[in-house]
């Protein structure tokens, strides 16, 4: 059984610090950012699961942490190997910088 504590953790940790940014910080890129992760970290777990690949909708800037816990979450519950789980945290890693919250 692969260990997925890491990804559940930076997702977590990632989706924290958006909740708590002001709204500023939000409108100025994190939340798109966030959203981009989400999408990606979803397109993942869709293919893992030999599903065609539908995209994450928009669902406002508010709604980006919770988007990215669950697209998170998906993938934790399928990812292969504990290679792919160090990638998945590299993604969360960088977007969050990208974000910069």
């Amino acid at each position: 059984m692969v260990d997925t504590t890491p990804l559940t953790r930076a997702v977590e940790h990632f989706a924290d610090r958006l909740r708590a940014a002001p709204q500023s910080r939000l409108q100025r890129g994190a939340a798109a950012e966030a959203l981009e992760l989400a999408r990606e970290l979803a397109r993942r777990a869709q293919v893992l699961e030999g599903f065609e690949p539908r995209e994450m909708p928009d669902a406002g800037m508010f709604a980006a942490a919770d988007q990215i816990t669950v697209a998170g979450n998906d993938l934790a519950v399928v990812v292969p190997g504990e290679a792919d789980v160090d990638e998945a945290v590299t993604l969360v890693e960088e977007a969050q910088k990208r974000a910069g919250v």
